[in-house]
Parts: C-alpha cells; structure tokens; sequence
C-alpha cells in the first residue's frame, strides 16, 4: 500500500478512536452533568411536565398545579392560602427557582428524584409519578399567629416541645407564590425584590436580631447549672445600679422601682431586671455563658427544620463591659424566632431539647415513605432541676411579672418578655420579644413559643415584649392546646 494513504488511514482511524471516545465518555461520565446543568431547557421541561407533588398540612395540600397555556413548561405551581404558608412553603417557580420546602424536595416534588423509580424505570430514564411532602403545622396554630400578627413586620413560632414538631411557621409581612410561579411574573418579581419591607425574607428563621430579655433565660441556666446559684429563690450579690467592670457606664434598669438590688433570678425574671443578668454574665465570664448559649443551639451554623436558619449569635472576644450587656441579650448578640422557640421548647420538656422540624414525613405517590422526621433526634441541655426552677420563674413572668398578658385560661404558662434596642445609641425603634411555653395538664398538650415584633408602626413608648409580642403568643398558645 502506498504509505501516502497508509498513513492518511491510520490518521482517520484515529480521529474516528477520538470520537468514539468523546461520545462515550459524554454518554458515561458527563451525561448527569449536562443533564443537571441549569442552562439545561429539558431539565425545567422536565420539572414541569407533569403536576407537582404536594406539600401537605393536616392531611390537606396547600399547593397544586395548573395547566399552562402556550408554553413548553407544561404545568405551573399554584397555592392554597399562599401568603398563610409562604414561611413554610417558600415558592417554586418556573423562572426564579424554588426556596424553602419547595426547593429542599423538588426533585421528589416533580418526580424525577431516584427513590421514585423503580429498576426498570432507572434504566429507561421514565418519569415517576411525584412524591409529596407531609408537614407538622398545625393550620389552627398557623392561623392565630399569621392573624394575629397581621400588618406589623415580625415572625412567630411554635414548636412542640415533647417532639420537636414546628406547629406553625410565619413571617410578615408576607407574600403570595402563586404570583410568582408562572415564566411572565416579571413586574410582580421586581415589586417583591424592591418592598424595604423584604417580603421574600423569612424572618423566623433567616434574620437574627438582638432577643433582648429573652435572653437572660440562657444566662440564668448558665448560673444555675455552673452552682453559681442553687435556687431561682436565692439572693443574688447585684448592686442596683450595677457599673461593669472596666467602664463608667451604668447598666440601669427600665423600671426604676423595681426591686433589682440583690434580687433573686426569680424576681430579676419576674422584673427583667437589667443589672442582676449584666453582672451574672461577668461573674460567669463569657466562656461559660457562650458555653449554655451553645447548648441551645447559638452558633450553629447548620441548624435545619430542615430549612437551614441562619446562625444565632453569641459573640467571643468581648471585654468584660460587652460581656455584661451580651447577658441581657445586647452587644453582638443575635438570635432568630426559631432559636428562641428552642430556648422555651428544651425548659418546657424538662430540660431536654427535640430536634425541630416541620417535615413528618416525605412519601411516594402511593403513599409510601421515603424519609422520616418522626423520631426527632433529642439532647439534653439542663438538668431536670434546673429547668424546673425556670419553669417556676417564667411562670411567675407571666402571673405576676412583666408578661401577663400571655395567660391562657385553664393552662400553666410561663414566659419572658424582651425589648432590644435598635441602632446606634438606641435611636430606632425597639424590637419587641417574646417567649413562652403553655401546658395543659388535662390533655397533656404543650407548646412553646417565640414572638419577634421588628416594627409595629407604634410610638417607642408603646413598644414592650408584653404590649405587642405576648398577646400574639397568647393567641398561638391557645390554639395549640385546643387543636
């Protein structure tokens, strides 16, 4: 053979090797990553092809699909009661994506997750019928704190402290997703992303802001269990008024009658009293007081329900005058709703915290499960003893102290109130606080509660944890023991 063409035909033998080798490693090794690439049109095509699965509270859905019109996304998410479950939903959209429980199972939501197929379906790639996603909240529990916190800027939740279960989940003000679901949503998208409000934010688990008061309940766990204090009912060596160490500053207190001087936890509780839990964190030293604050779930930075929260803040590095005001929940001191809600949640079930979640269950379009959240993962935080002394305090908060207007008739409820100052040198207005727990001793039901009022539009003098955040508690207090 001339070796002109012989050469020539191992040159085309091996460009045809090239090719053959290319298609094969695309079709082995890069098919999955094409496939899932969001530029990908046939990836949408294929989320919308058919109806969504549902997310699920009590046994009802609160979402759905309709069908679209000359469009290659077949079928578009639609909600029931949208701006109810936005904080617990989130959206799925065909031209922004999906958040929340929509974003953590679309996969099993629009059918092509892999626990959906069977053998021969994995093999010729058919998609699945979707799954559904079945939710904790209780829609009576949902519906007094979505009510009851109406026009003002805040979040609430409840969560069942013997399961860990979130009874209910909002943020406000709110928004609808069906507004958004569709490929021309363009104007209603941009109004949302403009509102100084930020509708889109979910403030109970995604914007940590000072908790205020509500935090001297850490840092009365923190002396109880460090032996600081044997009793909730033991005075306390705290000068009223109280200059931390260091500084000329005096830490006052809001009310100037109160009986601070020495006070015992129990009546500081009772008073908020500013300068016994200033000085408890410095007696403490900040180590331990993080250490406690930590217990309750502060700095984590993968705290999921199983929507990931932002993490709660307890700051390091602080001298001794940051430390004492980190002790009345100032400083660099950051908590969400959420976080609060556990604090009550791990008092009210003895000490012992339950995982929160607001998913039971993850199920196939038969029904069957794919995943549990049911046997919610438990960690004790305090001693038996210790968070029955808390238990006692708060509930003298709300019998006889600063938060009396989250009584529910009938129930033992304890509770504690917050007001966090806002903007350098308090110069805004104040963010109202509150967090509680309530046990009917007749039914057995429990709940606990957190509270965050960021603005109500009422004047600063108006602004108290018990004014405005407790009687929202009340009303979601009330609705879980009688659900």
């Amino acid at each position: 053979m001339n070796k002109t063409i012989r050469n020539a035909a191992v040159f085309s033998l091996l460009l045809v090797l090239a090719l053959l080798i290319r298609a094969t490693w695309v079709q082995a090794y890069e098919a999955r990553a094409l496939a899932d690439d969001e530029h990908n049109r046939r990836k949408i095509i294929a989320q919308y092809a058919q109806p969504l699965g549902d997310i699920i509270v009590a046994g009802s859905p609160i979402t759905g699909s309709k069908r679209t019109e000359g469009s290659d996304l077949a079928h578009k998410r639609t909600y029931t009661d949208g701006s109810l479950y936005a904080a617990v939903t989130g959206y799925s959209s065909q031209a922004y994506g999906a958040t929340q429980l929509e974003g953590i199972y679309s996969h099993v939501l629009d059918g092509t997750d892999s626990r959906l197929k069977n053998p021969v379906d994995a093999l010729t790639g058919k998609q699945q019928e979707p799954g559904d996603v079945l939710t904790t909240i209780d829609p009576a529990v949902q519906k007094a704190a979505y009510e009851a916190l109406g026009d003002t800027k805040g979040a609430a939740v409840a969560i069942d402290p013997k399961t860990g279960k979130v009874l209910a989940m909002v943020s406000t003000p709110s928004y609808d997703p069906s507004k958004i679901s569709g490929t021309t949503d363009g104007d209603a998208w941009k109004k949302l992303l403009a509102d100084k409000d930020k509708p889109l934010v979910n403030r109970a688990l995604r914007q940590p802001l000072p908790p205020g008061s509500t935090f001297k309940l850490v840092v009365a766990a923190a002396a109880l269990e460090d032996g600081l204090y044997d009793s909730v009912d033991t005075k306390t060596d705290s000068p009223d008024p109280y200059t931390p160490p260091g500084t000329t500053r005096v830490l006052v207190n809001e009310n100037k009658s109160a009986p601070c001087e020495n006070a015992s936890l129990r009546t500081a509780l009772q008073y908020s009293c500013n300068n016994v839990f200033g000085k408890l964190a410095v007696d403490l030293g900040q180590d331990k007081v993080r250490a406690m604050a930590e217990k309750f779930g502060f700095n984590d930075k993968k705290q999921d329900s199983p929507v990931r929260a932002l993490p709660s803040v307890y700051p390091t590095g602080m001298d001794k005058p940051s430390t004492a005001y980190s002790g009345i929940g100032q400083f660099d001191v950051t908590a969400t709703p959420m976080q609060m809600a556990m604090v009550s949640a791990a008092i009210a079930n003895d000490g012992v915290m339950r995982a929160p979640h607001m998913v039971s269950k993850v199920v196939d379009a038969d029904g069957d499960t794919l995943q549990s959240y049911e046997d919610a993962a438990s960690q004790r935080i305090v001693s038996s003893s210790t968070a029955e002394q808390l238990r006692s305090a708060m509930v003298t908060v709300v019998e006889d102290g600063t938060g009396t207007n989250a009584k529910v008739d009938g129930a033992e409820v304890g509770g504690k109130t917050g007001t966090a100052q806002h903007g350098e040198n308090n110069s805004k207005t104040p963010y109202a606080w509150f967090t509680s727990y309530a046990k009917d001793s007749g039914s057995g039901k429990e709940v606990a509660v957190a509270v965050l009022i960021e603005d109500s539009g009422a004047a600063r003098s108006e602004v108290s944890g018990n004014g405005l955040a407790a009687p929202i508690a009340q009303k979601m207090m009330a609705a879980a023991l009688k659900s």
